[in-house]
């Protein structure tokens, strides 16, 4: 019997997946449609699997479209926009069938879990990078640790997408867009929360890039740390409500935090206001706008700003602003926009992953322990290196672990209904121990992407 799956959005983060659905079709006895509001660019990918796939045309505000699409599949998965899935959501509860998504659960999704759990359907999210691969391996090192007989007493978890060091070339960021540059931009814009011995830690967004940890990925060097919105809600989920530290963060090279928190004082990361701008508005005469009325109006325009935030003239973030060209006669070409979306489509342009680039993902866990009244500590590390614009270590870390809990589904072999994230072992560890198409088999075979039991005992515990 033929198991019907729906792929609602084919963007940049979808490659692997797609792959990865098309590679198992045959012997999993799948047929995918693929619903994308421009389909014509998965032609050639779909063209030698014709048997197996199709793709259709798709636009979310056609709902009774997006209702006969579900209602033929028995398993959906969703790549839209996060904001999109509420939508997807209803309409799987409405026709009895499963979802599957790589981002986070929302207080619209969660609201959803008794109407599904009645009607027998199982809405699986957090089933990508971060938030997935992190919860699945945090998951197992953790239950590693207890069995062993120890106490957690720190968990910490950072994730980062970034550019693989030959890709960085003279860019002083070490930084382009590998997933929505919008999240970027916007990215951290509320208080941070987090525990640290015992005592709870704020971070307003006013600060936030301003409060950077520093770590050691081994073979890839060091990176900086920000904390994420919120790493008190992930202490139920783990399992940890008692545990006195727990943060979760994101990584960036060193130097990109300064350079960007500059962007946050000076305003230019602000969604809130439309400026009324025209579309001709330079840069220069935007960064003008923002400072005050000039004393000495011959000074350097990137001098005053640089006096304005004090910082150094000479220094390194004043070179990462520079590099941005926003001190330049570059018109803005948004008009009526946002301060946000100027730098948008500024960065979109500057950040622009080349066809040749390889990004690079990092992920570390850092856990602290008792253990026979001795304290000690475990590392895991995970780093994966992109094959070129299309073939993302984005795509890949996204895409191959949604693909794989998407096969446990369509196998009927996830029971329980309503919502979930994949922090139980009898779903984590299929994924993570998968052989031959695995997460391990498809990011380079290094050890630090092995999250498998012998990789957890081969880890640093000291």
């Amino acid at each position: 019997m033929t198991t019907r799956l729906l792929l609602l959005g084919a963007g940049r983060s979808a490659s692997s997946l797609i792959q990865y659905l098309l590679r198992h079709a045959p012997t999993e006895n799948w047929f995918l449609t693929v619903a994308d509001a421009n389909p014509a660019h998965l032609a050639p990918v779909l063209a030698a699997h014709s048997e197996y796939a199709r793709a259709v045309p798709f636009d979310l505000a056609d709902e009774t479209l997006l209702e006969e699409l579900v209602a033929q599949a028995e398993v959906v998965i969703s790549m839209l926009p996060a904001m999109l899935h509420p939508v997807v959501a209803r309409a799987c509860v409405r026709q009895g069938r499963h979802l599957a998504t790589a981002s986070y659960v929302s207080p619209e999704i969660r609201a959803l879990h008794d109407d599904a759990e009645a009607a027998g359907v199982t809405l699986l999210m957090e089933c990508g990078l971060d938030p997935g691969l992190d919860h699945m391996s945090a998951m197992r090192a953790i239950e590693h640790i207890r069995a062993r007989g120890g106490r957690l007493t720190s968990f910490k978890s950072y994730c980062g997408g970034l550019l693989a060091p030959a890709a960085e070339g003279d860019n002083p960021w070490k930084y382009k867009f590998t997933w929505n540059p919008r999240n970027v931009v916007l990215a951290g814009q509320s208080t941070a929360k987090y525990l640290e011995h015992g005592h709870p830690r704020f971070i307003p967004y006013q600060q936030l890039f301003a409060r950077t940890e520093t770590l050691a990925v081994p073979g890839y060097g060091e990176f900086e740390g920000y904390a994420n919105r919120d790493s008190l809600s992930y202490r139920a989920p783990y399992g940890l409500e008692d545990i006195p530290t727990i943060l979760r963060g994101t990584l960036r090279r060193p130097g990109y935090c300064a350079a960007w928190h500059a962007l946050v004082r000076l305003g230019l990361t602000d969604d809130s206001v439309n400026l009324e701008n025209p579309e001709t508005m330079t840069w220069a005469q935007l960064i003008e706008a923002y400072l005050p009325v000039a004393r000495l109006p011959n000074l350097d325009l990137a001098l005053r700003l640089a006096n304005y935030l004090g910082l150094d003239p000479t220094g390194e973030e004043m070179g990462r602003l520079n590099w941005l060209g926003i001190f330049s006669d570059r018109p803005v070409g948004h008009a009526h926009a946002t301060p946000a979306q100027l730098l948008e489509r500024l960065l979109s342009e500057k950040w622009q992953l080349q066809p040749t680039d390889h990004d690079l993902i990092v992920m570390q866990h850092q856990f602290e322990f008792e253990l026979d009244s001795e304290s000690r500590r475990l590392t895991s590390s995970l780093a994966v290196v992109g094959d070129d614009a299309t073939h993302t270590g984005m795509a890949k870390t996204v895409g191959l672990p949604l693909g794989m809990a998407v096969r446990r589904l369509a196998r009927g072999e996830v029971a329980q209904r309503g919502v979930l994230i994949p922090v139980q072992a009898a779903l984590y560890e299929p994924i993570l121990d998968e052989p031959g198409s695995g997460v391990r088999h498809h990011l380079h075979r290094r050890r630090e992407l092995d999250f498998s039991r012998k990789a957890i005992r081969l880890s640093p515990i000291r």
